[in-house]
C-alpha cells in the first residue's frame, strides 16, 4: 500500500519494533563504545546549542524570529546524533519500550542511563571548555558571551516543578522527533522529521537536560572572566538538572515510550 502512494517510510508499528529491537542493542553496548558515543552525543548537543546563542543574541530579530530560528539551527545536535552515530540520554529515554516487553532489565536500563548520562556531561562540558578557549563568546561585541550568562541565570533561578514540566514537555517533543526519524529510510528523512518536533521545544522554552550540561559550564567560565549576568554556581546548576533529569524521563519513558508500547507492542507480546 504504501509503495501505491510513493512512501516507503516505516509504519508507526515498524517503528515501535525497531525501537525496541534498537534498545536491547543501546543496553548492551560495551562499557567503553557506550561511554564514547555518549561523550560525542554531549557535545553534538552543544553545537546545536551553539548555533541557538548566535541566533538568540541578535538583538534585530523579533522575539518570535529568534525562539524559530533558533529552534531550528538548534535541530542540528539531534541531526548529529541520529544521522552520525551517538548515545543520547534523552533519546535513550526510548528503552522503557525494551523494557516493558521484558528484552532489557532494570538494571540494564539504569546502567545505560547512568553511563550515557556521565558521558553526555563529559561531551558537553569539554566542549563548553573548548569553546572558551576559541574566544566564541566574544562575537558580535560581546553578545554571545552575555547571553550564555543571561540564559544559565535564568535556568539556575527557575523553580522546581516549572522545570520538571518544562523537562517533561522537552522529551515528549526529542522522543517523537527520534521516534519519526526511524521512520525514515534517508538521511533526508530523517533531518526533515526532527526539524520541527526540536525547533518546537527550544521555541517553547522548554528544558533539555544535556543541552544545560553545555550552558552551565560555558557561563561559569566566562563569569571568571568578570562578565555578570547573575552567579551561576554549581548549586544553581545541580538545582536545575535534577527537576529536568526527572522531567524528561517521564517525558520520553512514560508519555512516549509505554504510551507507544500500549498500543503497539502489548498485545502482539508473548503471553
Amino acid at each position: 500500500m504504501s509503495e501505491i502512494f510513493g512512501s516507503d517510510a516505516f509504519s508507526p508499528k515498524e517503528i515501535a519494533a525497531r525501537v525496541e529491537e534498537i534498545g536491547v542493542t543501546k543496553a548492551r553496548l560495551p562499557f567503553l563504545s557506550m561511554l564514547m558515543l555518549s561523550i560525542l552525543a554531549g557535545a553534538f548537543i552543544g553545537l546545536g546549542a551553539l548555533y541557538f546563542v548566535i541566533v538568540k543574541s541578535d538583538p534585530t530579530l523579533g522575539f518570535a524570529a529568534r525562539q524559530i530560528l533558533g529552534g531550528a539551527v538548534f535541530s542540528l545536535g539531534l541531526i548529529l546524533v541520529v544521522v552520525a552515530g551517538a548515545e543520547l540520554f534523552t533519546g535513550n529515554n526510548l528503552l522503557a519500550m525494551a523494557w516493558a516487553d521484558g528484552k532489557i532489565s532494570t538494571l540494564d536500563v539504569l546502567r545505560n542511563w547512568a553511563i550515557v548520562c556521565c558521558g553526555n556531561f563529559i561531551g558537553a562540558a569539554g566542549l563548553a571548555l573548548l569553546v572558551y578557549l576559541s574566544r566564541h563568546a566574544e562575537m558580535n561585541n560581546g553578545a554571545i558571551g552575555q547571553e550564555y550568562l543571561t540564559i544559565a541565570a535564568a535556568k539556575a533561578a527557575m523553580p522546581f516543578w516549572t522545570a520538571f514540566f518544562k523537562g517533561v514537555m522537552c522529551n515528549v517533543l526529542v522522543c517523537m522527533a527520534v521516534w519519526m526519524a526511524f521512520a525514515g529510510r534517508s538521511v533526508v528523512d530523517k533531518v526533515v522529521a526532527i526539524i520541527f518536533p526540536i525547533s518546537a521545544f527550544v521555541a517553547a522554552g522548554f528544558e533539555h537536560s544535556v543541552a544545560n550540561m553545555y550552558f552551565f559550564p560555558l557561563a561559569m567560565l566566562l563569569q571568571g572572566d568578570g562578565a555578570s549576568a547573575g552567579i551561576i554556581t554549581w548549586a544553581g546548576f545541580f538545582s536545575n538538572m535534577l527537576p529536568v533529569i526527572m522531567g524528561n524521563i517521564i517525558g520520553g519513558s512514560v508519555l512516549v515510550g509505554l504510551v507507544y508500547h500500549i498500543i503497539y507492542r502489548r498485545s502482539s507480546a508473548p503471553k
